[in-house]
């Protein structure tokens, strides 16, 4: 029996478990479930003109249910990642409204962390790195230098908030790079950006409440005119400009990563030259 006939073959092995078809199956009803949200407008429901008008309702439940409501915040996290729904940074503020920096913070980022490993197993086990492979040399030689410094890469990628988190899972599963890795760095990379939307939230909680405020005294008053509408120039607040200029230093931590990583380069080289 030749090679190329032998089931247990790394090449056939890695061949087999490249086509099975069960390995497409949790993808598939991932992909599935998005398009219906997607397509349904559920997640449209996730706004902050949504938040306001039920904020009151939701602010007493969280005083008589809090471990609830954080458990349920969480999984609803998990799912809107898991399903790549383009809401993260809502929800992350919401959690700042809702349960305050610090406990809307933590609650984000496990959401997140969590949420994230779940769509990159499920990615990399129905391809991991095959797709890769079939598209070509130079796509394989890339995700090997991903790899080497996967840490490194996906720390950069999480602490800069402009990258698309959903991509970022997507790309890493493709690379093949190591749980481990990507978990530690995910959930690493993700704090600072968490905590400063969440303190973003935080400020906007009395914004939101003043604006309730008035829309309840305006149905009082029977006036027909009353509308309940979040309006985000209506949320300047010294809470709001302070976490702007969080994010804005945020925004430099990769120069000074990089500056930092280029100079012990460099001073590596001299030392091994003047050895």
């Amino acid at each position: 029996m030749t090679a190329d006939n032998d089931p247990t073959s790394p090449t056939v092995g890695a061949a087999s478990a490249r086509f099975a078809p069960r390995r497409l199956v949790p993808l598939v009803v991932v992909v599935v479930a998005s398009g219906c949200v997607i397509a349904t407008g559920w997640h449209r429901q996730l706004s902050f003109e949504t938040l306001a008008r039920h904020h009151q309702a939701l602010q007493e439940f969280i005083a008589l249910h809090e471990l609830s409501a954080v458990t349920a915040y969480i999984a609803l996290y998990i799912a809107v990642v898991a399903l790549s729904v383009p809401a993260g940074i809502f929800l992350t503020v919401a959690g700042g409204i809702l349960f305050g920096v610090v406990l809307g913070g933590v609650a984000a980022t496990i959401g997140a962390t969590i949420g994230a490993i779940c769509i990159f197993l499920i990615a990399k086990s129905a391809v991991g790195e095959h797709l890769v492979r079939r598209a070509g040399p130079l796509a394989e030689k890339l995700a090997q230098g991903f790899r080497a410094d996967a840490f490194s890469y996906l720390l950069f990628l999480r602490l800069v908030p402009i990258f698309p988190f959903w991509l970022v899972n997507l790309v890493s599963a493709l690379a093949g790079v190591r749980l481990a890795s990507f978990a530690a760095a995910t959930a690493l990379g993700i704090i600072p950006a968490t905590f400063a939307f969440a303190f973003v939230g935080a400020g906007l909680d009395s914004v939101i409440a003043a604006q309730q405020s008035a829309y309840q005294a305006c149905l009082a008053a029977a006036r027909p005119d009353c509308r309940l509408a979040f309006h985000m120039n209506a949320a300047i607040t010294p809470e709001l400009l302070a976490a702007l200029a969080a994010l804005g230093v945020l925004a430099l931590v990769p120069v000074v990563v990089k500056r930092i990583r280029r100079r012990s380069t460099e001073g590596g080289g001299r030392r091994m030259a003047g050895r």
